[in-house]
C-alpha cells in the first residue's frame, strides 16, 4: 500500500526551494479540507497552504526553519478519503500556479539544503535589519520558535576582525534576497543588454498633480503610458525564453518596490486597459502589501514588462537591471527644473526627467527602443488623453 507524501509545490517560476516557516498542524493531528496546514517562506513571499480534502499529519519531513526543493517530500499524511490517498494542499490564493498533483507515491527523502534557525517571517527581517545573528538564539514561542521580541531583546553580533577593518556584521541572506543576487547575476552575465535614455518633459503633469492633490503619482502617469506604447510596441511585452521570443497578449506592467529586506515586483495586471485612477489605487495598494509581504506569488509572476521608478529619492538617471525573461524595464529619474529655450529665442524653466529604457538585444535592437521611448515621450509631455480615457 502506497503512502500519501505531500511535497513542495512550484508557487512560482523562479522558484527552486522554499523554506518551511511553521507547521499549523503537528503530527498526529487530524485536519479538514480548507484547513490551513503549513506556512512556507518562498523566493517571492510567505504562503499558507490549504488543505483539499481530509486527512491526518502522519509525519512531519521537513521542519520548521528547513529548507526543502522543489518537488521534496514536505510530510506524510495519514488516510483521509475514500480511495486511501491523503489530502493535497495548495496555497492560498495561488492555487493555480502550483504545478502537477502535491500528493504522490512516497520517495526516498532528498538531503535537505541547509536548516535555518525556527523564525518567524518577521523575526528573521527584524534580525536582518538589527544585525543579529538568529542561529544563536532561543526562541519563547511555540516550540521554541523565535519570534520577533526574541531578536529585538538580543544583541547584534559582532565579530572583531584584525588589522584595519574594525568590527564586522553579518548578516544572513533571506531567500528572498538570495534569489534576487542568483537572478541579477544571471541577467548581467547572460543577457546582452543595451541602453538607451531619453529627456521627458513632465511640466504638465506636475501641473495637473498640483490642481488636484498628490494622486495620482508621477508613476501612475508613467505605469499608464508605458502599457500604451506597449500596445504599439509588442516586441517590449515578450519573453526570451530557451532561444526563442514569446510575445503576451496581456500587458501585465511590473512596478518595482523596496521593502527593508528585498526588491519586489508586483503587477499591475492589463495596465492598458485601466484607467489612470484604478492603476493609482492599485499601485498603493500593491506596493503596501508588498511591505507587509502579503502578495500572493501570481502578482508577483504576472509582469511582463517593468518600471522601476527612483526619482522620489532625487535620482537624476540609473540603468535597471533586466529581470528575466522579460526583455525590457525602464529606469525613472526625477524631474528637475532645467533651463529650456523657447522658440522666440527667450528661455524658460521646464521639468525634465531622464528615462532609460535597458533592453535584452537579442529579442529588440538600437532604433525600435528609440522610437519606443519617442513615443512613451509623446504621452507623457500630452498626459490629458490618459487622464480622459475610458475603462
Amino acid at each position: 500500500m502506497s503512502v500519501a507524501v505531500l511535497r513542495m509545490p512550484r508557487l512560482s517560476d523562479s522558484m527552486e526551494q522554499a523554506t518551511i516557516s511553521a507547521w499549523l498542524k503537528q503530527p498526529g493531528e487530524a485536519f479538514v479540507r480548507g484547513e490551513p496546514l503549513v506556512e512556507v517562506e518562498t523566493d517571492k513571499a510567505t504562503v499558507v497552504y490549504e488543505a483539499e480534502t481530509d486527512g491526518v499529519i502522519a509525519e512531519v519531513l521537513v521542519p520548521e526553519g528547513a529548507t526543502a526543493l522543489l518537488g521534496e517530500p514536505i510530510a506524510r499524511l495519514g488516510a483521509g478519503s475514500d480511495d486511501g490517498e491523503a489530502a493535497a494542499a495548495v496555497p492560498m490564493s495561488a492555487a493555480a500556479v502550483a504545478k502537477g498533483p502535491a500528493v504522490r507515491e512516497a520517495a526516498p527523502v532528498p538531503p535537505l539544503r541547509g536548516t535555518r534557525a525556527r523564525a518567524t517571517p518577521v523575526a528573521r527581517r527584524t534580525a536582518i535589519e538589527l544585525g543579529v545573528a538568529i542561529n544563536a538564539l532561543t526562541g519563547t514561542g511555540p516550540g521554541g520558535r523565535i519570534r520577533k521580541l526574541d531578536v529585538l531583546r538580543a544583541e547584534p553580533v559582532v565579530s572583531s576582525a584584525d588589522g584595519l577593518k574594525g568590527a564586522t556584521t553579518v548578516v544572513e541572506l533571506s531567500p528572498t534576497r538570495e534569489t534576487i543576487a542568483r537572478r541579477m547575476t544571471q541577467s548581467r552575465s547572460e543577457i546582452p543588454t543595451f541602453d538607451v535614455t531619453m529627456s521627458v518633459d513632465l511640466s504638465t503633469i506636475l501641473h495637473l498633480r498640483r490642481g488636484a492633490g498628490t494622486v495620482p503619482s508621477v508613476n501612475d502617469f508613467v505605469v499608464k503610458a508605458t502599457a500604451l506604447t506597449l500596445r504599439e510596441f509588442p516586441a517590449f511585452n515578450s519573453s526570451y525564453v530557451d532561444g526563442k521570443i514569446e510575445q503576451h497578449a496581456r500587458i501585465n506592467v511590473g512596478v518595482a518596490v523596496a521593502t527593508d529586506d528585498a526588491l519586489l515586483v508586483p503587477a499591475v495586471l492589463d495596465a492598458d486597459a485601466k484607467p489612470l485612477a484604478a492603476i493609482a489605487a492599485e499601485t498603493r495598494e500593491l506596493a503596501q502589501r508588498a511591505k507587509a509581504r502579503n502578495l500572493t506569488p501570481d502578482e508577483l509572476t504576472a509582469s511582463t514588462f517593468t518600471v522601476s521608478n527612483l526619482g522620489m529619492f532625487d535620482v537624476h538617471s540609473f540603468t535597471a537591471v533586466v529581470n528575466p525573461p522579460q526583455v525590457a524595464i525602464l529606469a525613472v529619474g526625477a524631474a528637475k527644473r532645467t533651463p529650456v529655450e523657447t522658440d522666440a529665442g527667450g528661455v524658460t524653466f521646464r521639468d525634465l526627467a531622464l528615462l532609460t529604457l535597458s533592453s535584452d538585444h537579442r529579442a529588440v535592437y538600437g532604433a525600435d527602443a528609440a522610437r519606443f521611448l519617442a513615443c512613451l515621450r509623446q504621452l507623457l509631455e500630452h498626459p490629458l488623453a490618459l487622464l480622459l480615457q475610458e475603462e
